[in-house]
């Protein structure tokens, strides 16, 4: 590649990252699964679309499984133990019991319906058989689920893409042949040593990061995701599963008292949506949609088998005496997300030289887009029909630096620097503009919400919420008083910037 390619590339590459961002915040507004736009970005770049030719599965493969690393990484620094602790057997069961049985359900139907022979039919099973992190993460952020409920789907979908991959490896090799024995030692080591890994990692990076003072502060979030990617690659070297080593890792670390933890969970955050639109939009290159239609019927057909029989069996069987109520195990079954990890595994028997494997991608791609039609729009409404939710149950916001668009509002803060005029001024005569006002006080390491008549102090860290409009206003009022007082337009002080 010539440096004048070099450009271009990097040129188109910002392009489709700015255009699949946009397309994230419209699908937001617009309440559509932002990954549906993701890989219609994809499509739309691709051979049929914009001309760009790209049908390297190989390629793909290798970018994908990074990107689902991050992902993981992603999702087990956002996790609180306290969410999932309580519910990790079940969910080990769901991650591994289940999945077999969801395997061999799919598998049957698709050999008996569809006439796939049975490998075929064993790695679309297998290929299906796993709940979507990247999905259920998003999902979990704006449907506020019972934390018994939303820590279990949360802690399955970290759990169970290493034995989906697992399976999809040993179905992979031609010919096939089927060894209960070394299929179940396969799969318990690669758990076992993928999970010691894991926690290895965790438990060490800990250690080392509470005794290792960094630089600087932007240090801390590089140093923990980068420990959570080097479980990842140390357990893919040991042949162990490194996507449960990576989510492992990762809540030890989140949930290890580090410092800097809201900059690391905003890092991960920033890094798992950059891996979510890299991957989406690398896998809608790889489809064709002229392709797409003759696997309709073999799609609609796997998605009602997985939908209605194969997902709520493996629930029920998962969880037989772990005393999960009907209405959390009928919601389970519902959601149960498709998203990337199913058209990423699809690649591997391409990869791998299976007969007829192509065409698993193409009915993979239609289900996972069909599925995200359906269940991603339809999960609240459906909790809140099983009474898991009341309806006027508020949501969650995220509070960052960034402005607060949900709620067309920014957060601003400021600190009583020594010698400024905002000491001993009550939060009434600060006067801020309509309809600014301040909503916390940190003194001394203790917080609270001020009175009126509450007066501002030296070190005082003052929040204020505030509209896009009146932000100038708030900001050039703080200023005034900083210099002149309460008084300070009597004295001509209107908090010019400089």
């Amino acid at each position: 590649m010539t440096l004048h390619e070099l450009y271009v590339a990097l040129f188109i590459g910002g392009l489709v990252l700015l255009a699949s961002i946009a397309a994230t915040r419209l699908a937001t507004g617009a309440g559509l699964p932002s990954l549906l736009l993701f890989l219609g970005v994809g499509v739309l770049v691709g051979e049929d679309g914009l001309g760009l030719h790209f049908d390297n599965a190989q390629l793909a493969q290798d970018l994908g499984t990074a990107a689902l690393g991050v992902i993981l990484v992603e999702g087990g620094l956002t996790t609180r133990f306290a969410d999932i602790r309580r519910v990790l057997a079940p969910a080990a069961v769901l991650a591994t019991v289940g999945v077999v049985v969801s395997t061999l359900i799919t598998a049957v139907a698709a050999h008996l319906l569809l006439g796939m022979d049975w490998q075929l039919a064993l790695l679309l099973g297998a290929i299906v058989s796993s709940t979507d992190a990247a999905a259920v993460f998003s999902v979990l952020r704006v449907v506020p689920l019972p934390r018994r409920l939303g820590g279990l789907l949360e802690a399955e979908s970290g759990f169970n893409d290493a034995p989906a991959v697992i399976l999809v490896l040993l179905f992979s090799v031609t010919p096939l042949v089927l060894e209960p024995v070394t299929i179940v030692g396969t799969l318990v080591y690669e758990l076992v040593v993928g999970a010691l890994i894991g926690l290895a990692c965790g438990f060490l990076g800990a250690i080392a990061l509470r005794r290792t003072a960094l630089p600087a502060a932007g240090l801390y979030p590089l140093a923990t995701f980068g420990l959570g990617m080097l479980a990842f690659a140390a357990a893919g070297t040991a042949h162990a599963s490194g996507f449960l080593a990576a989510y492992l890792a990762s809540v030890v670390l989140a949930n290890s008292g580090l410092p800097h933890r809201s900059a690391t969970r905003s890092f991960a955050e920033g890094s798992g949506w950059l891996a979510q639109i890299g991957l989406f939009v690398i896998l809608g290159l790889l489809v064709s949609p002229d392709e797409l239609l003759d696997e309709l019927i073999p799609a609609v057909v796997t998605g009602v088998v997985l939908l209605v029989l194969a997902r709520p069996l493996s629930v029920v069987l998962s969880l037989w005496g772990f005393r999960v109520p009907w209405r959390e195990q009928a919601f389970l079954s519902y959601a149960g997300l498709r998203g990337a990890v199913p058209i990423v595994l699809a690649t591997y028997p391409i990869v791998a030289g299976v007969p007829g494997s192509g065409r698993l991608l193409n009915i993979v791609f239609i289900l996972v887009v069909l599925f995200t039609l359906v269940q991603g729009p339809s999960l609240r409404r459906v909790a809140e029909w099983l009474d898991l939710i009341p309806r006027d149950t508020t949501r969650e916001v995220q509070v960052d630096a960034a402005p607060l668009d949900v709620l067309g509002a920014e957060l601003l803060t400021t600190t009583v620097a020594p010698g400024s005029r905002l000491h001993n001024v009550t939060v009434l005569e600060l006067r801020l503009p309509d309809p600014s006002v301040i909503t916390l006080i940190i003194r001394a390491g203790r917080a609270f919400v001020p009175e009126p008549l509450t007066r501002l102090q030296i070190g005082d860290e003052v929040m204020i919420v505030t509209t896009t409009a009146t932000r100038e206003a708030a900001e050039r009022r703080l200023r005034a008083v900083s210099r002149r007082g309460k008084l300070a337009y009597w004295f001509d002080e209107y908090g010019e910037p400089g």
